[in-house]
């Protein structure tokens, strides 16, 4: 049986290493970083709602008189 050729490993594995290293810096690169968000100050606007107006009251079935 035939013994695995294993001198060629170190330059294979460095090779990609660095291959991959300076495809990751290319993408970090061209990567744009925005600015931190600054807060928008919202006027908060009332809108009346016809039910503020006028007394309401919800009856539940249980407390309805029988007929």
């Amino acid at each position: 049986m035939p013994q695995l050729d294993t001198s060629t490993w170190f330059t294979t594995i460095m090779s990609s290493t660095m291959g991959l290293f300076i495809l990751f810096q290319l993408k970090l690169a061209t990567f744009k970083f925005y600015p931190n968000p600054n807060p928008k100050s919202f006027s908060s606007s009332v809108t009346p709602n016809p039910w503020e107006s006028k007394w309401t009251k919800i009856y539940s079935p249980l407390s309805l008189p029988l007929h």
